[in-house]
């Protein structure tokens, strides 16, 4: 029998088959994307664009061919005209389905936009940027001492800054004459020093006094998201912050599958460098307009990013990354200008400062981290946990630091999820659920109130209740264990198992229902066991990364935990505990620290002489290669149970009684049928 045609959303992963001929904000709208649209599908309004991808993805199980679509049509071409639609996109409610088709749904077409977790942390820094102002009086140019303009700039800036050695490039200087004569032979430059040598670059220059700012961007580019912080150079201030999906999620949506990808698609290493600069450039414009500045004033940034994306962001194949020995086309640090990424949306001039990766798949987001928790300068053992859809984990105290990367996939972010979304205003974002009825109460971004409070209702009415994001999923999961809802093995109860109607049949497992307002045209909100599954891995994956670099030091405990990212300061310890995502540690030495990633590219935006011990530190740090470790499989193998099939959590059991039960998926009885281990409750 052949099958309709199959219909991919990136980046909710959300998917659906659909007769040839639906509309994709039809397909859209039946599998709950958060897809807009105001005009009622006429083609009027333009906010339906989407961006179909084509090729061959792997991680999804499909080739798209390039007449996957309907063809263009004259509605379209109207708009373009009238009102310009950028290349690649099409109009969700007149592009049809003709055969599979992965469709990436971009921020400016999502209703809900993304609320940026990876938020700026409070952080005292010595300022010292890379990239400072300097006025100057430059001495007029005189017939009996032919000397050029940018000659006579050397020498006011020689003899009164005291800096030699100055390069100019061609940009600066075709505007070097009239802004010296426009200010009347006292301009102020812009001045770049790389901290190798005494070498300053002119980046820019202004008539007179500048006193317009002098700014740079501090850009955290992760898998799923980009996260940047526009900084004050000279007060360190952090002016906005904003974040976008990255778009390169609809090639796949772990770093393995852009690699493969690559591979199988000739140029689509070059179609994904593209897609992330497009995005760096309109996050430029979009965080300089809520700022309120001129991009032109942003004049450096710089960049933490793990392998593939520090790779693809350079415009080189990532291939090498996808087999062993892993290797990096270069490992060190990176001094470049905003053009030669083509980072057009920042000062022609502006400088681009890219930290060291640290090896094969442990990035200059690992370094980042490294820059701004100092785990090297750590009297007790530490373990430095930063998640995403790549986990980046450190392990270390003053005799030496071990780092690792594990591949965690989406499933934190909220991607892989049935429910699942980003961080945006009506997502789920905790919750809790009695022991003993069983029942949820919830909190919502947007919404202060839980779930089972007055006045929730009325508090949500404008955004709705639309998912749950990656910390509502995680502590869902960990709550259902709590409440003996959830077995140590990741199995989900029947009904008779659990004690509640909220478990119900799906197929030949079960699901916890959380919020079901399908009566009323809304979403029904569970968590099936394919999440439990994705989350299982997810965490294996991570609590093995730990294990190893714990191995590697030969101890079976840490002294504390610190969780980074957006993972970090969104989840209790408690839960990220029970769950068995971290070593068992007291809870009070379980601390976040916010965007770790970013903080220490602020830290190397403002603070040039951090640049240089940062690396120094990465050729300090081992490497641990969990990819070729033949034990990191064993500890994965057991980390799958919740919280664990072999270690013990000796301080979560002061705090927490988990039940003891044990659901057999084939039994579909109560909890003493056959097939399970163990069957006793308690608690």
């Amino acid at each position: 029998m052949e099958h309709d045609p199959l219909v991919i959303f990136t980046p909710s992963g959300k998917r659906g088959r659909f007769p040839v001929g639906t509309p994709i904000l039809t397909a859209a709208r039946q599998l709950g994307v958060d897809l807009d649209s105001v005009c009622g599908g006429r083609g009027i309004c333009s906010k339906c664009q989407i961006t179909p991808s084509y090729g061959e993805f792997s991680k999804h199980g499909v080739t798209v061919a390039e007449d996957a679509l309907s063809e263009w049509n004259a509605v379209e071409q109207r708009y373009k005209d009238k009102r310009g639609l950028k290349d690649g996109r099409r109009l969700g409610c007149q592009a049809t389905v003709l055969k599979d088709i992965v469709i990436d749904v971009p921020p400016e077409s999502q209703v809900h936009k993304q609320v940026v977790r990876k938020a700026a942390t409070a952080r005292a820094i010595t300022m010292d940027p890379a990239t400072r102002l300097y006025f100057v009086t430059v001495q007029e140019p005189d017939m009996h001492e032919p000397t050029g303009d940018l000659e006579r700039l050397k020498s006011a800036l020689s003899e009164q800054w005291e800096i030699n050695g100055l390069i100019c490039d061609p940009h600066v200087l075709r505007k070097l004459q009239p802004v010296l004569r426009k200010g009347k032979w006292q301009v102020t430059v812009a001045l770049n020093k790389g901290h190798a040598d005494d070498t300053h670059r002119l980046v820019e220059i202004w008539p007179g006094l500048h006193e317009g700012g002098l700014y740079g961007l501090a850009i955290d580019l992760g898998s799923t998201t980009i996260a940047a912080h526009l900084c004050d150079l000279v007060s360190g201030e952090v002016i906005a912050s904003a974040g976008v999906m990255n778009p390169q999620i609809r090639f796949g949506e772990d770093l393995m599958s852009r690699v493969s990808y690559a591979m199988m698609n000739p140029g689509g290493d070059l179609e994904m460098t593209s897609a992330v600069r497009d995005a760096i450039n309109t996050l430029a414009r979009d965080i300089a307009r809520e700022a309120d500045i001129s991009p032109e004033l942003i004049l450096e940034a710089v960049f933490v990013c793990n392998p593939v994306m520090h790779h693809l962001l350079l415009g080189i194949d990532p291939v090498e990354l996808g087999q062993a020995p892993f290797a990096l086309a270069t490992s060190g640090a990176l001094y470049l200008g905003a053009r030669d990424l083509d980072l057009d949306a920042l000062n022609s001039g502006a400088r681009i400062y890219i930290l060291p990766c640290i090896a094969g798949h442990v990035g200059a987001d690992a370094a980042a981290v490294a820059l701004s928790e100092e785990p090297g300068k750590s009297e007790d053992l530490v373990l430095v946990v930063d998640v995403g859809t790549n986990a980046e984990i450190l392990l270390g105290d003053t005799s030496r630091v071990l780092a690792c990367s594990s591949p965690t996939g989406p499933a934190f972010e909220g991607a892989q999820i049935s429910s699942g979304q980003r961080a945006a205003p009506g997502a789920i974002e905790r919750i809790e659920i009695d022991p003993d009825t069983k029942e949820p109460r919830f909190r919502v971004i947007g919404c202060e109130l839980w779930s089972d409070t007055p006045g929730f209702v009325q508090e949500t009415a404008v955004t709705g209740i639309t998912g749950i994001c990656g910390s509502g999923i995680i502590e869902a999961v960990a709550e259902m264990r709590m409440a003996g809802i959830l077995d140590a093995a990741g199995l989900i109860g029947s009904a008779a198992q659990t004690g509640t109607d909220r478990c119900t049949p799906q197929g030949r497992t079960h699901e916890y229902v959380i919020h079901d307002a399908s009566s009323d045209g809304g979403p029904r909100i569970t968590v099936t066991q394919g999440d439990i599954r994705a989350i299982q891995l997810a965490k294996s994956a991570l609590y093995a990364g730990a294990r190893l670099l714990m191995d590697e030091r030969g101890v079976d405990h840490v002294d504390r935990v610190v969780l980074a990212g957006a993972f970090g300061a969104h989840i209790s310890p408690k839960h990220a505990m029970v769950l068995g995502m971290i070593p068992d540690v007291p809870l009070d030495k379980v601390t976040s620290a916010g965007n770790a990633a970013g903080t220490g590219a602020r830290i190397a935006l403002c603070n040039a002489a951090a640049r240089a011990q940062i690396e120094e530190t990465v050729t300090q740090i081992t490497k641990v290669e969990t990819a070729i470790e033949p034990r990191f499989q064993e500890h994965f193998i057991n980390a799958s149970a919740i919280p664990n099939a072999v270690d013990p959590f000796p301080h979560l059991a002061q705090v927490v009684a988990l039940p003891d039960v044990s659901f057999n998926s084939g039994s579909g009885g109560d909890a003493g049928a056959s097939g399970g281990r163990r069957r006793r409750r308690r608690g």
